[in-house]
């Protein structure tokens, strides 16, 4: 059964943007931590942002840039990135918090179900 799934991907120039979504059951967008994480070939899984009911936190490297969202009626989360970078090329993943720590310190291993992830390219 999916669960999570992740669109919006694509090939940008730098300082481009794009809107990422992850459709997701409503029970998840609207009670549980949910997060975006992103990944290179060869390099770990990074945290990028999440969003819960105590508010939304962001990486350093993505804060004024990135935007994480909820939009419950369409059971959806949503990361707007704006002014993206080459160094951002990356498989960009949806999760949801099972387990672990806070929901703002974006930590992979605190989250246990994942979507499939949708690439995004960001050439100079």
């Amino acid at each position: 059964q999916v669960q999570l799934v992740e669109s919006g991907g694509g090939s940008v120039q730098a300082g481009g943007s794009l809107r990422l979504s992850c459709a997701a059951p409503r029970s998840f967008i609207s009670a549980t931590c949910m997060g975006w994480f992103r990944q290179a070939p060869g390099k770990e899984r990074e945290g990028v942002a999440s969003i819960y009911t105590s508010g939304a936190y962001y990486a350093d490297s993505v804060k004024g840039r990135f935007t994480i969202s909820q939009d419950i009626a369409k059971s959806t989360l949503s990361l707007q990135m704006n002014s993206l970078k080459p160094e951002e090329t990356d498989m960009y993943y949806c999760a949801v918090r099972t387990s672990g720590g806070q929901c703002g310190w974006l930590r992979p291993s605190d989250f246990g179900i994942w979507g499939q992830g949708t690439q995004v390219t960001v050439s100079s």
